[in-house]
C-alpha cells in the first residue's frame, strides 16, 4: 500500500475545488461518469462506503486515471475498520458524516487525509484537534453559507468542506463564505443523464461547477 504525503494529498483535495460524491455509483458506469466529470475539470472523487462493492469501485476509478490526474477517496466512513479497508483499496482520502476518533487515528497512521463531519464550532474544533485535515460541514443545506462563515471567522485555521445541498447556484456563496473545498453529489451527477448515457451533459455541468468555483476564488483573492 502506497500513500501520498498527507499534506500533498490535502493540497490536491483543496485545489480540486469540488469533490464529486459518487453515492450509489453503478459499477457499469462509474468509470465513465468519473471520466465525464474529469473532462469538465473535476479532479476529486468520493466513492461512498455504503455503495455496493465500494472498495472495488475505489480501486477501479483510481486505476482509470494517471496518478497525478485525479484523487479518489472514500466517503460515509463511520469506523476505523472501514477506513482501513478503503485505504488498502487505494483511497487517497477518507470522509465521514460524523466525527469518529478511531477513523481519524487510522487515517493519521497511514498518512491519508481525513475529513470527518461536524456542524458546530465545538464539533469542528474537536475534530481538527484530534487530527482531521479538513472538516466536512454537514449537512450544509440545513444552515447555509452564513453558518459556515460564522465558523470560519473565529476558526480560520480549519479547512471547511460544506457538503449537502451544494449546487451550481449556491456554490459561489459557500466559497465566498470561506469554504476550502465543497462536496457535491446529485447536483453534479444527474441520475437521468447517467441512465441515458448522456455523459456530455455531466461534463457540461462539471465544467460550469468548476468555472463558478474558480471565479468565486478569484473574487476572494486566490
Amino acid at each position: 500500500m502506497v500513500t501520498l504525503d498527507t499534506n500533498e494529498a490535502t493540497e490536491r483535495l483543496v485545489d480540486s475545488g469540488v469533490v464529486a460524491v459518487m453515492r450509489g455509483a453503478d459499477p457499469d458506469t462509474a468509470v465513465e461518469v468519473a471520466a465525464a466529470l474529469h473532462d469538465g475539470g473535476v479532479t476529486a472523487f468520493e466513492i461512498t462506503a455504503d455503495t455496493p462493492d465500494a472498495m472495488e469501485l475505489i480501486a477501479d476509478v483510481s486505476a482509470s486515471f494517471d496518478e497525478s490526474a485525479a484523487i479518489v477517496g472514500a466517503g460515509t466512513v463511520l469506523d476505523s475498520e472501514t477506513a482501513h479497508s478503503a485505504i488498502t483499496s487505494g483511497a487517497e482520502f477518507v470522509v465521514g458524516p460524523t466525527f469518529d476518533p478511531g477513523t481519524v487515528e487510522t487515517c493519521n497512521r497511514y498518512g491519508v487525509p481525513v475529513a470527518p463531519g461536524a456542524l458546530t464550532p465545538t464539533e469542528a474544533l474537536t475534530a481538527y484537534e484530534a487530527g482531521a485535515d479538513i472538516v466536512k460541514l454537514f449537512p450544509a443545506s440545513s444552515m447555509g453559507p452564513g453558518h459556515l462563515s460564522s465558523i470560519a471567522g473565529p476558526l480560520p485555521q480549519i479547512p471547511l468542506m460544506p457538503t449537502g445541498g451544494i449546487d451550481v447556484d449556491n456554490v459561489a456563496d459557500y466559497i465566498e463564505a470561506g469554504a476550502a473545498v465543497v462536496g457535491a453529489g446529485s447536483a453534479i451527477m444527474d441520475a437521468e443523464a447517467i441512465e441515458a448515457g448522456d455523459f456530455e451533459s455531466i461534463t457540461e455541468t462539471a465544467r460550469e461547477f468548476t468555472r463558478v468555483i474558480a471565479e468565486a476564488r478569484g473574487a476572494r483573492g486566490e
